[in-house]
């Protein structure tokens, strides 16, 4: 680091203060910078953030040897630079079983909660547009009274009783800027239209007739549709996402304090990050510490292994798949032959008419590279040879809208968007800005072939139809991050996945929906798709459960969500990859979300914040740093082990002779006797000890071991996968995914 570089030091104990203590924590942290600068005098100029309400550390700019001085210091934990962070409907409801027919069914967790009356939904994102018909209040109940936050004035913002919160968070985002930031960003408004996509996904209103250029026309709504909702704007205009550590952990510090029973963020590192250098890390375990949970996307780096970020056991970590419901336009060949491709575009070419093709790679300018022209590239292609033809272009590198804006400025009346062989099957629907179809690798390549075998290929785009009931689905995005865990393999991250491919939800009218310079459109609700998308559906199921089970932990709520999810399609097979191979727990976590069960788990793993400081320990953070970081005298266990730690999942990542396991289960249900199954993972031994538990009483907590041995030596380094599951008369089937690496 420079000495204008900026470095966010979080001591991270807990800090629920009085007006007196606030100040007090706040000159301490004054004391404390002072001492490192030449004159205390300095303090304010240097100092960006003092975190007070439920979060002790603060944010500065810092040099090297300041910082390397402040790591010195006894009383300071975690010294970290401020890092930059990225972002990672009208039918996903009903696919995941909340409805029928567009109706909700007496038996759906949203009827069961009321939909989410009385809970209150914090997303830290690109803020909020407030005139959305999302966020009206019509039929809104009072505020409640333990609210503490404010709506923050600032680009004409106004809140009501179901947007009842606003806050922004800038000076992170502007100390790492080169250039002042401009004045009119002092507002929560979303200029972007993530935030306020997201927000209205976790709890937006029920808003009849919502859709795309006419597409997928229905009632858009949150999961949580009558909770009231709070929008914490970090995320700032920039090409990488504009989300910095400093600004989430001010945001959390307030949604904390505010008062929030959930909190959203689809934002992340774009690496895996170890937790304490991860302000996001720090937050979360805050808030779950305060009894908040904290839901994540898993991130958008997929499908590369090892790629999965919020790696943290407190954080409820989110994959995405697709939903039932497909936007598809039909690719006809000359030779008669047919492919079915997806779009939302907002024009379409007259049914059946056909027009000359074109290869990009073909039509490039004499100046350009052929591997630029196929994706598109912004000036590469050539005028007289695109002119009134359909072109093909390869994805990657690009935007895939921009690809076909550049087409269209080049005089084609169309655009066959093939993908590379790296996201294969899977399919967007994107705002194309001129008739256009999304197809395969496998098909993209056989129209390249076409055009190479006919003397003048010809083709036509059919006008989008909306498709429900396709099968099979969910299939998992390719996009979506995988695990292992790179920072802790012995948990399995994601969680689950959810719908996030082609999301119809609410949109900001301040950009076009490419988001792009050049698109003058203006749509209330646009399809989007990412880890971002399937993030806030969870959110608004937890807001959900925290509804109708007040008393249950953050972890108890993840784990009801986990156990009752399911790996198999609506085909009654397993869950496919992108690929077209069976999909494994590295994709999908325990499974596809499946709430109408969660209301009523049976068994639940609880965690405390006991059980996450000795994961700590056993992860490897000393007596002394746990200290520090808990805010209480703690002394780690002597032989702190990863494998006591009680997650809903068991992943054991180097099996090498027998390793035994320990989890916990509590009774959320009424009295009755569980019974274990076991599918082992190939070539590996699984005993479950006891083999039934009987539970009393709700409430009551049962231990069990889980000792796992390879049945041969020497097997393959590789993962392989099972699952085991309790089950009792009642119906419960509590089903844990099994991952084990032989070492």
């Amino acid at each position: 680091m420079g000495e204008s570089s900026f470095s966010p030091l979080s001591s991270a104990g807990e800090s629920s203060l009085s007006e007196f203590d606030v100040q007090r924590v706040t000159k301490s942290h004054f004391d404390l910078l002072g001492s490192y600068l030449e004159s205390k005098e300095n303090v304010q100029d240097v100092l960006i953030y003092s975190y007070t309400k439920c979060i002790n550390g603060f944010a500065a700019y810092l040099d090297e040897a300041q910082v390397t001085s402040l790591k010195g210091n006894p009383g300071v934990i975690s010294v970290f630079e401020n890092q930059e962070r990225i972002l990672h409907t009208t039918h996903s409801w009903e696919f995941i079983g909340f409805e029928a027919n567009g109706a909700p069914t007496l038996s759906s967790l949203q009827k069961k909660a009321n939909f989410g009356e009385g809970v209150i939904i914090a997303n830290l994102d690109t803020g909020v547009w407030p005139e959305s018909k999302s966020f009206n209040d019509e039929g809104m109940g009072p505020v409640p009274s333990r609210w503490k936050g404010t709506c923050q004035a600032g680009g004409g913002f106004k809140c009501n009783k179901k947007l009842i919160g606003a806050r922004y968070f800038n000076k992170g985002f502007a100390s790492a800027s080169p250039t002042p930031i401009p004045a009119e960003w002092s507002t929560a408004r979303d200029t972007e239209g993530h935030g306020s996509h997201t927000l209205s996904t976790a709890g937006g209103s029920f808003v009849p007739g919502a859709g795309i250029f006419g597409y997928g026309n229905g009632t858009a709504k949150g999961g949580s549709p009558k909770a009231h909702v709070a929008a914490y704007k970090v995320c700032w205009p920039s090409e990488n996402g504009g989300c910095f550590d400093a600004d989430i952990l001010a945001a959390f510090d307030a949604a904390i304090g505010d008062g929030v029973d959930v909190i959203s963020m689809s934002l992340g590192p774009s690496r895996p990050v170890e937790f304490l250098q991860d302000g996001m890390a720090i937050g979360s375990f805050h808030a779950v510490k305060k009894g908040i949970p904290v839901v994540a996307s898993a991130g958008n780096s997929g499908p590369v292994a090892g790629s999965v970020a919020h790696g943290a056991p407190w954080l409820f970590t989110i994959g995405a798949s697709t939903l039932d419901r497909e936007f598809s336009a039909t690719v006809t060949l000359g030779n008669k032959k047919l492919f079915k491709g997806s779009s939302v575009a907002s024009k379409g070419l007259p049914a059946g008419k056909f027009y000359p093709l074109i290869n990009a790679a073909e039509a490039r300018l004499p100046t350009a590279q052929p591997a630029d022209a196929q994706l598109c590239q912004n000036g590469t292609l050539d005028a007289r040879k695109v002119a009134g033809k359909i072109i093909v272009c390869l994805r990657g590198i690009n935007s895939r809208v921009g690809k076909g804006h550049e087409a269209e400025l080049a005089g084609a009346v169309g655009m066959i968007l093939a993908n590379d062989e790296e996201s294969g099957s899977e399919l967007l629907s994107d705002p194309h800005v001129l008739p256009a179809a999304h197809l395969t690798y496998t098909d993209g390549q056989a129209v390249m072939n076409y055009i190479k075998s006919t003397r003048n290929p010809t083709a036509s785009i059919s006008p989008v139809h909306t498709d429900l009931g396709v099968v099979p689905n969910p299939v998992m995005a390719a996009f979506s991050s995988r695990g292992p865990s790179l920072i802790e393999p012995a948990i399995l991250k994601p969680d689950v996945t959810a719908p996030g491919v082609d999301v119809i939800a609410a949109y900001t009218e301040a950009v076009g929906p490419s988001e792009l310079p050049f698109d003058k459109r203006r749509t209330p609700y646009i399809t989007m798709s990412g880890t971002s998308m399937s993030c806030p559906h969870v959110s608004g199921i937890v807001g959900l459960l925290r509804a109708i089970h007040p008393d249950w932990s953050p972890a108890a709520i993840k784990s009801a969500i986990m156990t009752t999810a399911k790996t198999k399609s609506n085909s009654k097979k397993r869950i496919l990859d992108a690929d077209g191979q069976l999909a494994t727990p590295f994709a999908y976590g325990a499974g596809h979300v499946n709430p109408n069960l969660a209301a009523d788990p049976g068994l639940v793993y609880d965690t405390n914040v006991i059980d996450y400081l000795n994961f700590l320990c056993a992860h490897g953070y000393n007596s002394t740093f746990i200290l520090e970081f808990s805010g209480v005298p703690y002394k780690c266990p002597e032989k702190a082990s990863l494998a006591e730690f009680n997650y809903p999942s068991i992943a054991v990542p180097d099996l090498n002779g027998p390793v035994t396991v320990t989890r916990r289960v509590k009774n959320v249900g009424a009295p009755g006797t569980y019974t274990v199954k076991v599918k082992a993972p190939p070539k590996v031994s699984v005993v479950v000890e006891p083999s039934s538990l009987e539970f009393k009483k709700a409430g009551e907590e049962k231990k069990f071991m889980v000792t796992f041995k390879p049945v041969m030596n020497g097997m393959p380094k590789d993962y392989t996968f099972g699952h085991l599951t309790w089950s009792d008369s009642n119906g419960h089937h509590v089903k844990s995914p099994l991952v084990v690496k032989h070492a």
